[in-house]
């Protein structure tokens, strides 16, 4: 006899509790092979499983669509930063600003190098850094700097981290549901181990391959071993 497994997937979940419910409801009064208390809290189940694997899709769907503007929100940041530091760096190689005056910006004052900026972490931290230096520098009576000035990159910057923090509340969300929806995973594999067990014992004197037919109409899935022989008609015959 081939064994049984149970659904590893939510479709299969899904598919195992319509299937047993389905069968359920085609048995005459008295005849029931899974008991009416078991079906009526796997229909009841049913209902609020597919509902939350709506929810946890849109859910998900949602967050991938602000990633894909969060991308291009973090991509702006950056590009406005680097360009913010490359000209202020070509302005201190004319001489235009003194090299002293890169401390205000944390910059390296000996390098013309751009900062690393491949990650979030360092988009925020030099966007803080040029923003607020170049406030002192033009406080302490410096020329600002134009192409592109500080107020534009003052805007892609804050925008950066209004989607940022968007974008957490997303994935906070996202893994909630995801969380939620793993406990009712948990639960309906109780409720369908419950079900097969009452199958499989209703059935326990039926020859193999019967019982194997009369098991999947109730949903229960079966693998075969490696190298076991497949049942067929004949096998009840033997």
């Amino acid at each position: 006899m081939p064994y049984r497994r149970l659904p590893n997937t939510d479709q299969a979940r899904l598919r195992a509790l319509r299937s047993a419910i389905e069968q359920s409801e085609r048995q005459a009064y008295g005849t029931q092979v899974v008991a009416f208390k078991t079906i009526i809290e796997a229909k009841s189940f049913l209902s609020v499983f597919e509902k939350q694997l709506v929810h946890y899709k849109q859910t998900l769907e949602s967050q991938v669509a602000a990633n894909k503007k969060y991308q291009q929100v973090v991509h702006n940041a950056r590009l406005y930063i680097s360009h913010f530091i490359q000209v202020f760096n070509l302005a201190i190689i004319r001489g235009d600003i003194k090299k002293e005056h890169k401390s205000y910006y944390q910059l390296d004052v000996e390098s013309h190098t751009v900062p690393d900026l491949s990650s979030e972490g360092a988009i925020l931290n030099w966007g803080k850094c040029i923003i607020e230096g170049e406030h002192e520098r033009v406080q302490n009576g410096g020329l600002p700097i134009y192409n592109p000035a500080i107020a534009k990159v003052k805007v892609h910057f804050e925008v950066f981290k209004e989607y940022k923090s968007s974008q957490k509340l997303y994935q906070s969300n996202t893994v909630r549901n995801w969380e939620e929806l793993a406990s009712f995973r948990k639960k309906g594999d109780e409720i369908i181990l419950d079900i097969w067990n009452q199958v499989e014992e209703k059935f326990k004197d039926e020859k193999p391959f019967s019982k194997l037919l009369k098991c999947k109409d109730f949903g229960l899935i079966y693998y075969y071993r490696k190298g076991e022989k497949e049942l067929t008609m004949e096998s009840d015959l033997a």
